[in-house]
């Protein structure tokens, strides 16, 4: 590992309320890549249907494939950092992967219509979302383990580090998704979604740009260590360029028998739980703390898969739902569908200190719930999020709309549910994984992402059409007639979750490694 000048820690580093520069580097860098991918995920399902004249149904599932693709691929990124690249050539290279995703889907939008008689246009789509699926598979995995290596392995801050980190996540989205919104999301206009694409394409460079241009000044450790370069025995680097082509052509074959054939992804993930599972447990050096410490990281992301699940119905069926049931006329505008998207980022980043704020109160009390307390809170949330949906959809007569009001508040509590779940998720993969594992298990972390958006694609495909001659989905024997049947699915799936989880917490607070930090905001 390369080193800057040594320098000393500061006795009170530990303790201190600042936090280092490398910090907001990382943050930049996340708030444009996050700006890229929330602001073209917000237009997809809508250019899928619109331009692309895809069936809701089918380009549920080709969303679902795509989204759950894109956090398949970290298991690949995150092992191949640790044993070649190092994180900051995995970030340089992923980025740029994704810019040029973004343009290809820039030319795909310039020529759109449907697969008959726009062949071209469809390639451009399989191809663009490919390439920016490999770049994810290289940047994600590791611009969030970085921020854990920027502390000592005691220090206090690490939890409010990743609520700070998770702020600029949740600002890019916030900017991107109000911008694609805006010039991308034109009712009768499907040619505009070309500008979104572009717009996208341009945030991710930047972000590429900010990384590079900061890396070497201010991304090491309180003692002076430069964080993320390539290891020291590492061989092969450019051999694993090489492979990127093939790499490619394989996700794109995935993708497409997906979409187009048989259902390819969902085996992948079993195959990578077990191949994963395989290569952590079966290393010998492991010790018994960190075996607990690996079983709480496996566990409490099985119970993730149903919080995303559900929440990532945002820009599939939410969306669909806010296009045509809803009124979204507000002084004489009618605000794009895509735009309420927004309401999340809004209230996570307004809500993330408050949230802080309330978990250090309570550690001061000694009365701070343990994290899978915590995340079985965010499960109860999103459960009670679509609990208010079936109040506004029960008994909906044809033709009516329904009130903002209802989806606002679902995204609040949803909200709520994310800052309870998601921040206090990553802090604890960092603090339970062994530093070997370090970005393969934040990967895992990442895999259970992967099989809730596919699961979420698949129950957004489920959305009941008024319009569509087929007949009513069937879930499990469950007929889906209406809106309040398909909103009370994920109240039952949440719930339940919510439940079990708020049982087996206090069990994993024994088995985690390390206490539970109080998360503050400086």
């Amino acid at each position: 590992m390369q080193t800057v000048p040594a320098q000393t820690e500061h006795p009170l580093a530990a303790d201190s309320t600042s936090h280092p520069k490398g910090l907001y580097l990382l943050f930049a860098t996340e708030m444009w890549e996050r700006f890229s991918y929330y602001g073209m995920r917000a237009v997809l399902v809508l250019f899928l249907t619109k331009a692309m004249m895809m069936d809701k149904a089918f380009a549920s599932k080709f969303y679902g494939g795509y989204t759950s693709l894109v956090y398949l691929t970290p298991l690949i990124g995150g092992f191949i950092a640790d044993r070649y690249w190092g994180n900051r050539r995995s970030i340089l290279t992923g980025g740029l992967l994704m810019a040029f995703g973004q343009f290809t889907l820039f030319f795909s939008a310039s020529n759109y219509g449907p697969a008959s008689t726009h062949a071209l246009s469809h390639w451009l789509l399989y191809l663009g979302l490919g390439v920016m699926i490999v770049g994810n598979g290289f940047f994600k995995p590791n611009i969030s383990s970085m921020v854990g290596s920027l502390y000592s392995a005691t220090d206090k801050r690490k939890d409010a580090a990743y609520t700070i980190f998770y702020m600029g996540i949740n600002l890019g989205s916030f900017l991107g998704n109000t911008i694609t919104s805006l010039i991308g999301d034109k009712e009768g206009h499907p040619e505009a979604f070309r500008w979104a694409f572009l717009a996208c394409g341009i945030a991710m460079l930047l972000g590429t740009a900010v990384f590079n241009w900061g890396k070497d000044k201010y991304l090491h450790t309180p003692t002076g260590e430069q964080v993320g370069t390539t290891p020291a025995a590492s061989g092969g680097i450019m051999g694993v360029y090489a492979l990127l082509p093939v790499l490619l052509a394989i996700i794109l074959g995935i993708l497409w028998l997906d979409s187009a054939k048989f259902p390819t992804i969902a085996p992948l993930l079993g195959v990578a739980v077990i191949g994963i599972s395989y290569m952590i447990f079966s290393d010998k050096s492991l010790s018994g703390a960190d075996i607990k410490g690996i079983m709480v990281i496996f566990i409490v992301s099985f119970f993730v898969v149903f919080f995303w699940a559900a929440f990532e119905q945002a820009p599939a069926s939410l969306t669909f739902f806010a296009d045509e049931q809803m009124n979204r006329t507000i002084f004489g505008y009618e605000l794009p569908a895509s735009i309420f998207q927004n309401l999340n980022a809004i209230f996570v980043v307004v809500g993330a200190p408050l949230m802080a704020a309330v978990w250090t109160a309570l550690g001061r009390r000694g009365a701070e719930p343990p994290s899978p307390l915590k995340m079985s809170i965010g499960l109860a949330m999103l459960a009670a999020g679509y609990l208010v949906m079936c109040f506004g959809v029960h008994n909906l007569q044809p033709g009516v709309k329904v009130s903002m009001f209802f989806l606002v508040a679902l995204y609040f509590l949803h909200s709520v549910g994310e800052l309870c779940l998601s921040p206090i998720g990553l802090s604890l993969v960092n603090k339970l994984a062994p530093a070997k594992f370090a970005s393969l298990l934040m990967a895992v972390w990442f895999l259970a992402n992967a099989a809730a958006n596919y699961l979420a694609g698949y129950m957004s495909s489920l959305y009941p059409d008024p319009k569509s001659t087929k007949p009513a989905p069937v879930l499990l024997g469950f007929h889906i007639t209406n809106l309040y049947d398909f909103f009370m699915v994920f109240v039952v799936s949440a719930g339940v979750a919510a439940g079990l989880l708020f049982l087996l917490s206090f069990k994993l607070k024994k088995m985690m490694n390390t206490p539970d930090a109080p998360v503050a905001v400086a």
